[in-house]
């Protein structure tokens, strides 16, 4: 199947009055039609960045876009300027956000702002697009639709505005839907709810979905394939049966250690990621995760490692997959790079 979406040595920086925050560090990733996609991680992490950088979203300054590619449907997106965009963003690409109430207009009805969004991108007539809104909140499951789209967004609950923010970006039927943690806010029926509402709208339209979340409930309900990333890089990848079952990465191990189990013991601790990221205004010169990793090597404070191939369309960032690390039967910890041989 061929790819939707390349995402090619993404590097992204802010300049902040500390210094220049690396805040995406050659992030590469590819999206398919039809696929679901989570990006997880730790805030701060980069998720968000590589989402906006994708619609374009970002203010330029303070954001800078050191190098890398964006190629959506053929077209590269980092060159294309701001008119072009324009024609793509909300049409063949829509973002659903975190939060509904900033990112409606609070003075428009909600019916209206499906319509303008569908008549920016079609040529249909006003009656047409006015069909066509309470149509799309008729779709996501919103009762009396020509009742409520005649209504603004403070008269709606939390979960029926993230409702009419799914209506609004599949208005004009997106061949890429990018979701930033679209259930954070909401009480956990109401999450259910969304996310079958997002997994049927998929199957019947075949829209590609890129999911921002930390939630990694979420991505074993919703997603074919997880990215995971860490201090601004991608750490590991694979289907989401790899990653849950066999994760390759200490991170990715760290992340589902630290969600609760239906099958853990009774008062059994989690047990969390010791430490905190990195700081992105200096990031260090070898693993990022070397502070907080227990396998860590004398490798990992010196050299980053690049992303392998570690078991059937499954790649990882770590030096544990070196095949000196696999013969040593010491602590890993002993093993320098370069040298076939342990200290």
């Amino acid at each position: 199947m061929a790819s939707l979406l390349k995402v090619k040595d993404l590097n992204i920086s802010f300049h902040t009055y500390a210094g220049e925050v690396q805040a995406v560090r050659g992030v590469n990733f590819e999206v398919e039609q039809g696929e679901a996609v989570a990006i997880v991680g730790e805030s701060g992490c980069g998720k968000s960045v590589t989402a906006k950088a994708i619609m374009k979203l970002l203010s330029t300054p303070p954001a800078s876009y050191k190098k890398g590619s964006i190629i959506f449907n053929g077209k590269e997106l980092i060159k294309m300027k701001e008119k072009e965009m324009q024609k793509i963003r909300g049409n063949e690409i829509s973002m659903i956000f975190q939060d509904p109430m900033t990112s409606l207009n609070p003075t428009s009805k909600i019916g209206y702002q499906i319509v303008e969004a569908v008549m920016k991108h079609n040529r249909i007539s006003k009656k047409e697009a006015n069909k066509r809104a309470v149509e799309m909140l008729e779709l996501v499951g919103i009762p009396q639709p020509s009742k409520r789209a005649n209504q603004y967004p403070h008269e709606f609950s939390g979960g029926m505005r993230q409702r009419a923010m799914i209506a609004m970006a599949l208005a004009c039927q997106p061949r890429l839907l990018i979701a930033d943690e679209p259930t954070t806010a909401l009480d956990v029926t109401i999450q259910a709810q969304i996310l079958e509402l997002m997994k049927e709208l998929q199957q019947k339209t075949e829209t590609s979905i890129i999911l921002i979340t930390h939630d990694l409930g979420v991505v074993a309900e919703m997603c074919d394939r997880v990215i995971v990333m860490y201090a601004g890089k991608v750490v590991e990848t694979g289907t989401t049966r790899e990653i849950f079952e066999k994760p390759q990465h200490p991170y990715t191990r760290g992340l589902l250690k630290s969600v609760p189990r239906l099958d853990m013991e009774k008062n059994k601790p989690l047990s969390p990621i010791i430490g905190t990221p990195p700081d992105l205004l200096d990031p260090p010169i070898g693993c990022s995760f070397f502070p907080r990793c227990e396998d860590a090597m004398r490798i990992c404070r010196e050299h980053s490692p690049e992303l392998e191939k570690v078991e059937d369309g499954q790649i990882a960032a770590c030096w544990l997959h070196h095949p000196m690390a696999k013969t040593n039967n010491q602590k890993p910890a002993v093993i320098s790079q370069g040298m076939g041989e342990s200290k």
